[in-house]
């Protein structure tokens, strides 16, 4: 909900003759305070698997295949504050901090922040708070901006992001989940040679780490490009060894995200994901591959309409091929089985007061390959291709950005 977060400026006008006759005020320079942003939200939901999901006769409900929303039932999702500032003109530096707490807080850790090298999905025994972001940058006057950033922040990939009320849908895409990082420690340089371009380049740690498990760092990047009012084209990648104790065998992901919103009320977006892992660890550990090179790809397509200020429905349509299940190795078909997921989401949003944020969604995931969802026991044995949800959520959001002029 990017809409749902922007501030609302309204200037009182002056009345009577004078409103007519005094010139307009010049536009006053924003002081340091006037340039923070400061957003934070709760958010919480219930889940229900329309089919039986317990595992291992325990009766504890999942949903194979989901990220955020993997435990079926209520869950406390999370609770985040943020305070950024982006460099500017007058002040050059910027910061940004955004810490959360909340079951969702499990899935975010980076290794060697609240997270040991040992945990694996769904992380359900570490903290269940974060430090998502924590970074310094600063402005040069070159072109139109060239500014540096380092610190921890989230990845440049992806059209979906961590925070629920930003995205269109609630649950998170297969590409979110699989196909991309979430966070980063490292630098980015960013230089806008035009206003239509943008370029960012730098090193990282890796895919979701703090500390290294080897001694060479990756590289992300990213070219945007505005080619015209309303359409936003960023070409994303990654790339680096993320192996432990392993330099020389790389893992790529090339990401394409484009956004337009050039029609009334509509938003549109597109995401395509490509990558692949040389010698990937799982393949070459199992023994049973003599091409241990491991690929993976995937499309999301979005659409979004506001039929009133307050209602928005928005349906996704993706499909997610992991051909050696290297990506998706925790659910049964385990590495070395096809998995092809394909998933429609529907998700209605209601803006019920303020910033109190309704959605009901219904979603259906299916496996053209193989039985990845409805595990029994014994042996975790899956007994069926589909599944489908329905989630109510309900959040509250609080956005300050004090503007003047």
């Amino acid at each position: 909900m990017v809409a749902m977060l922007s501030a609302r400026v309204i200037a009182a006008a002056p009345t009577g003759a004078s409103a007519q006759t005094a010139p307009a005020a010049p536009d006053k320079p924003k002081t340091l305070w006037e340039e923070h942003v400061l957003f934070a939200y709760i958010e919480n939901s219930y889940v229900w698997n329309l089919g039986k999901t317990g595992r291992g006769g325990s009766g504890h409900g999942v949903n194979e295949l989901r990220f955020y929303d993997f435990d079926a039932g209520y869950t406390f999702n999370i609770a985040e504050f943020s305070l950024k500032k982006d460099p500017s003109e007058r002040y050059p530096f910027g910061y940004g901090l955004v810490v959360t707490a909340g079951i969702d807080s499990q899935k975010n850790h980076a290794i060697g922040i609240f997270r040991d090298g040992d945990d694996t999905f769904p992380f359900r025994n570490t903290e269940t708070f974060d430090l998502e972001e924590a970074y310094a940058s600063w402005k040069f006057p070159v072109a139109e901006g060239l500014t540096i950033k380092a610190g921890k922040f989230v990845t440049l990939l992806g059209y979906e992001v961590v925070e629920a009320p930003n995205n269109l849908n609630f649950s998170r895409s297969f590409l979110f989940s699989f196909a991309i990082p979430l966070t980063h420690v490292g630098a980015l340089l960013t230089l806008q040679p035009t206003e239509w371009l943008s370029l960012t380049a730098g090193p990282v740690v890796g895919w979701d780490v703090a500390e290294d498990n080897n001694t060479k760092m990756s590289v992300m990047g990213q070219v945007s490009v505005t080619p015209m009012k309303d359409l936003v084209t960023n070409l994303n990648f990654i790339t680096g060894p993320e192996q432990n104790l392993d330099d020389s065998n790389n893992r790529t992901v090339l990401d394409l995200v484009v956004t337009y919103t050039g029609i009334p009320k509509v938003t549109l977006g597109l995401n395509v994901d490509y990558g692949f892992e040389e010698s990937e660890a799982a393949l070459v550990a199992s023994g049973t591959r003599r091409h241990t090179d491991a690929t993976w790809w995937g499309l999301a397509g979005y659409a979004a309409y506001d039929r009133t200020e307050q209602l928005r429905t928005a349906v996704r349509a993706e499909y997610f091929s992991d051909p050696k299940g290297v990506r998706t190795a925790a659910t049964a078909a385990g590495v070395g089985g096809r998995v092809s997921l394909w998933d429609v989401t529907v998700t209605a949003s209601y803006k019920i007061w303020r910033g109190l944020l309704g959605r009901l969604e219904y979603r259906h995931d299916e496996d053209a390959d193989s039985k990845v969802s409805k595990i029994r026991a014994p042996g975790r044995v899956p007994t069926g291709r589909s599944q489908d949800t329905v989630t109510v959520a309900l959040s509250y959001l609080w956005v300050f950005v004090k503007s003047c002029g």
